[in-house]
């Protein structure tokens, strides 16, 4: 049943990023990605306020949040997820590994993109 319910959340959340992102690139047509922005920074608000209203109101059952969290959100943008484990770092004072994560997230994403690329090239 966890899996159906991810697989829906899942489903959700990536029409939504496809949804937002082209909404909004429609209306800006710039060559800044305004649409991944806004999916991302929505993203990181949603679950924010979903996950302090769940934890300290205890609104959701284990699989709602399942649904919500790993799925829609999760199929929105796992940048909500990283925003939100940074800051629970950060909220248990643990200051070095948040920043530490924040570092190894953005330059090993970026890293992980550049390395992509150079063995797309050279394989072709």
């Amino acid at each position: 049943m966890q899996w159906l319910v991810l697989f829906a959340g899942g489903g959700v959340g990536a029409v939504l990023r496809f949804a937002v992102t082209l909404w909004v690139d429609e209306r800006t047509q710039l060559t800044f990605p305004w649409g991944t922005l806004a999916v991302n920074v929505s993203g990181c608000f949603l679950i924010g306020l979903a996950a302090t209203l769940a934890d300290e109101h205890q609104l959701l059952t284990p699989l709602q949040r399942l649904f919500l969290f790993a799925g829609v959100l999760g199929g929105f943008t796992t940048f909500s997820t990283f925003g939100l484990d940074t800051w629970r770092l950060l909220e248990e004072g643990l200051s070095r590994l948040a920043v530490g994560n924040v570092i190894a997230s953005l330059a090993g994403s970026l890293a992980a993109v550049l390395a992509g690329i150079f063995l797309g090239k050279n394989l072709a």
